[in-house]
């Protein structure tokens, strides 16, 4: 039996619960920094191998923006926040106020580029405080490094300094909304959490669940 398998719904519940409250962290500092009201909402949490998790970013050739960093600590593990580059734009798009910003125009743009880093670093720092809240472990997070390339190459070199690689990534979805009301006009990304092998049980066990891996 796989350690997917043996992953229970209160597993899920438990990790959607800290979603959430990341969620609602990140959804307040944004809502300062845009100086409106911004709505974020975790529709689902799971489980996947390492091989779904690349399906999910568009597969290994498709071109992603990722906001990447190490998690040091009690459970050691990476973190990726990606957004498929159609998404990424949108979301700049709302930061930036410039309706017209592509990733297609020649010239880069430092503002529209610095603020997508900013954005990373938000939510990134509040998903893993919300963690380290529930967990009651000492969680640190490297400073994250910003990429626009395709997803195999992007999480490829992320990993590469791991000599360990779990097989399963905790995916926390991630639905971003200026209004309430306006789900089609969301912002849909993926939080990808990677603990080494070693500290799924820690985590698990620091939240009151035991998984034999």
């Amino acid at each position: 039996m796989s350690f997917h398998i043996k992953i229970s719904d209160m597993h899920i519940d438990i990790l959607k619960e800290v979603g959430n409250i990341g969620a609602g962290h990140a959804a307040t500092a944004l809502s300062t920094l845009l100086n409106k009201k911004i709505d974020m909402k975790v529709p689902n949490v799971r489980i996947v191998s390492f091989d779904e998790m690349m399906e999910m970013a568009g597969g290994a050739e498709s071109v992603i923006a990722s906001v990447f960093l190490r998690i040091e600590g009690d459970a050691p593990g990476s973190m990726f926040f990606v957004l498929p580059l159609q998404q990424a734009e949108k979301f700049i798009r709302l930061l930036i106020g410039d309706q017209t910003f592509s990733f297609s125009d020649s010239k880069v743009n430092e503002l529209a580029l610095s603020a997508l880093q900013e954005m990373g670093n938000i939510l990134s720092g509040s998903y893993l405080s919300s963690l380290s809240d529930f967990t009651q472990l000492n969680l640190m997070p490297s400073v994250p490094a910003l990429s626009i390339d395709m997803a195999g190459a992007v999480i490829s070199f992320g990993l590469l300094e791991l000599s360990q690689v779990s097989d399963y990534a905790i995916v926390i979805d991630t639905a971003l909304n200026e209004d309430e009301g306006q789900t089609d006009e969301s912002v849909r990304g993926h939080f990808f959490l990677l603990p080494d092998p070693e500290s799924f049980n820690t985590i698990f066990k620091a939240l009151g669940v035991l998984v034999d891996v």
